[in-house]
Formats: structure tokens, sequence, C-alpha cells
């Protein structure tokens, strides 16, 4: 197989990852949160262990605990960059963990960006679904994503787990060599 398909059918793979993990998260956070827009209005809380989880209906203009929320276009710029470059990350990595945790983020990401959009007055003013309420803090699905994502992300550079195989590089490098000619 020449260097070329090699890397193309690891970009389609990696595409593929990105996709996957990203409609399926994606999905998961967007029903979540039609469901609470329907479930949740008029103020209704569902106690599920009470005093630490409950389901209650918040349209969040800021970040996390609310911080920001008189700047909320610039929460929503900053997530545009964020997914941005999450996707480029991921469909640069050569290991298909660290495709998997950025596509995670990505999704997570993107799950709010929607919100901030779709329920948008303004420019990108728009406010997040939230709906769990931990007691401290209300957040929804795309905000646990964002958690294990970074999570994970944490214990993979822990673990020192390459972002790019050492073969790659090297892999890579000499098939440039050959094609100028440079060997």
């Amino acid at each position: 197989m020449s260097v070329d398909r090699e890397r193309m059918g690891r970009l389609c793979m990696r595409v593929a990852v990105l996709v996957c993990v990203s409609v399926v998260l994606l999905a998961v956070d967007q029903a979540t949160k039609l469901w609470a827009l329907t479930a949740l209005r008029s103020g209704k809380i569902i106690e599920i262990v009470p005093g630490v989880l409950a389901l209650m209906l918040v349209r969040n203009p800021g970040a996390s605990l609310g911080m920001g929320s008189g700047y909320t276009w610039l929460i929503s710029c900053l997530a545009i960059v964020a997914c941005v470059l999450l996707v480029v990350l991921a469909l640069a990595a050569r290991s298909l963990q660290w495709t998997v945790v950025l596509s995670m983020g990505f999704a997570g990401a993107l799950g709010n960006l929607i919100d901030r959009c779709v329920y948008a007055t303004g420019f990108l003013d728009g406010r997040v679904v939230d709906f769990l309420d931990y007691g401290w803090s209300v957040g929804n699905v795309a905000d646990i994503i964002l958690m294990v994502a970074g999570v994970c992300i944490v214990v993979m550079l822990l673990r020192e787990v390459p972002f790019r195989s050492s073969g790659d590089a090297k892999s890579v490098d000499d098939a440039d060599r050959a094609r100028s000619g440079a060997v």
C-alpha cells in the first residue's frame, strides 16, 4: 500500500470516528434537552436523589456555574474556536484513543453551542438548556460529555498516550524524502 493511500485510509478512519462519536453524543444531548424543555416547563422539579440530584429546567446564558452571563456572545465565539480546534486535532491524531476523546470534546462543545445559536435573540446570545441539578450546579449531557473528555485527556497525558506514534513521523519523513529524491 502506498504512503498516500495509507494516509488517506487513516484520515477516512478518523473522519468516520469523529462523525460517529459526534452524531451519537449530539443526538443524546439534544434529545435530553428537548425532553427537559417539555417535561420540566412551568418550574417542575423532579427529585431523583433528594439533596443530590434533581431535574429542573434552567436557561443558562453563561458558562459553567453561570460565569460570564453578560458575555454570552463571547462564550459562543470561544466555543466556535474550540469546536474547530477539536476537529482539527481529532483529524490530526494518529491514535484512535485521541480521536475518540477529542471527538467527545467536540460533541460536548457543539451541543451547547447549538443551544446558543438556536435560542438566540441577538448575535450568539442564546441560553443553554440545563436540567441536571446537582445542588451546587445545574448542567446537561453536553457538560457531562465535556467533563468525561477532559478527564480522559488528563489521564491520557499522565499515561503518556502518544498523540502520534513515533513511527508515524519517521515513516512520513522517509516517504517525503523518497518522493523528493533525497533518500
